[in-house]
Formats: C-alpha cells, structure tokens, sequence
C-alpha cells in the first residue's frame, strides 16, 4: 500500500483528489494546512506528500524545508510534489531547489497527477537502489556541457547541478538524445508524459521558456535549445 500526505486549504481539492487517489489504490490522508501536516508527517510514515504552496499558517515551502531539515530519515527522504497555481513560478523554482521532486499546475487532470505519481515514486526506488549498490553502474547521456543521469534523474549543465522536474527531464533527454534531430510537440509530449496522456500541446512552448530561464540562470550564454518554427524543437548540435 502506498501512503500520500495531500495537503492543501480548499476542501474541494482535498475531497476530489483523495477520492480520485484511492480509487487507484493509494491511501490518502488530507490536511487543511501545513502546520496540522507536519504534525502527522512526524509520526507516521508516508511514502509521498502533495503540497499545496499558499496556505495559511505553513506554506508548501516552509513545509517542504522543515521535512528535510528532520532528523527523521525516512521523512528527509519523502518524494514531494507540488500543486501550484500558474502564477507562482518563483516558488516552484524555490521548491525544486529545495528538493521537491515535481509540480502540477492547477488545475490540472487526475489523469496525469497519477502519471506522474507513479513516474516520481518510481525514481526515487530507483534512487535508493542504486544507492545500495555502489557498484552499478549509472546510466549517463554525455552531450557536450550536458550530462543526464538516467537512473537518478540528475541533469548537470558545466558539472552544475540543473533542478528539473521529472517532465523537464525527460524533455531534455529527448532533445539531447539525438541532436540536430526536429522533434515536434506530440513527439516532445509523448516523450515527458507518454502516450496514453493528453496535454494542450502548448504545455510544451511553456516548459521550453521554463528550461531555458533554468539554464541561463546558471550559465547566461546558454543557447542549446533551438526553435524550429512550425517544426517543433532540436538541441544544438
């Protein structure tokens, strides 16, 4: 059974998103506030939070830097995500840098909320796997000043670590896979959320001004990522 803290202050959230979760299995505690969270997440374990940003009493991000400040290790380690309005990209920034595994925007479909659970929950397996096996191998994509590690989700730009949520990862590995190559919108969307998920393909317009403010905040002359118009993307060759 996996256990996940939502936590969020408008009811109709918390009572649509519980019932949708558990009805894939998942057991789902909810919590009006970050306060009356971290009270819960000190005593029980969860395999996974959902955090809302603005609430009262605790925001998302006091609530996330409290969990990895705990001398609780299980807690330390909890993959979050986060559930954000389109207006709060500064805190989603702060948020992964922080260590939030990834964020939803508001609203958004329980289609691919669970997507992207199962996608999150899976990598931090992987994670502690390969942390427990110092010997295996990791499974880098080297192109250039970029390196991806597949296994633990890690994008370096100049051997600088480069926060990137689970979708943006695969979006890069995409385009750096094969450089020069064109990838169109529905090929980039099939390739961060799969197939069998249905986004407006300007998602993809947005995620691409997200990654390369990312990147130009660590290196300015950051110039990878190229647009084709009325093609799609290519990384540089």
């Amino acid at each position: 059974m996996t256990y996940i803290a939502l936590v969020d202050d408008e009811s109709s959230i918390r009572t649509s998103v519980s019932l949708a979760l558990e009805s894939e299995g998942f057991k789902v505690d909810v919590f009006q506030n970050g306060l009356e969270a971290l009270q819960a997440l000190e005593t029980k374990h969860y395999d996974l939070g959902l955090f809302d940003i603005k609430m009262p009493k605790m925001d998302g991000n006091e609530l996330l830097s409290k969990i990895r400040s705990s001398k609780n290790d299980s807690l330390k380690d909890m993959p979050i995500i986060f559930l954000t309005s389109k207006d709060q990209e500064q805190d989603e920034i702060i948020g992964l840098r922080m260590g939030a595994a990834d964020y939803i925007t508001k609203p958004f479909s329980q289609k691919l909320l669970n997507e992207r659970i199962r996608t999150v929950l899976r990598i931090y397996q992987n994670r502690k796997s390969s942390n427990k096996k110092e010997d295996r191998p990791t499974n880098n994509l080297k192109k250039g000043n970029l390196e991806l590690d597949d296994l633990k989700q890690l994008c370096f730009w100049k051997n600088e670590v480069i926060e990137l949520t689970v979708a943006e990862f695969n979006l890069i590995k995409s385009l750096a896979k094969y450089p020069g190559v064109v990838k169109d919108r529905n090929q980039l969307m099939d390739a961060m959320y799969g197939d069998s998920i249905y986004v407006d393909d300007r998602t993809i317009d947005s995620h691409i001004k997200r990654l390369r403010k990312k990147f130009k905040s660590y290196d300015p002359t950051f110039d990878q990522i190229r647009t084709r118009y009325g093609s799609g993307y290519s990384w540089r060759e």
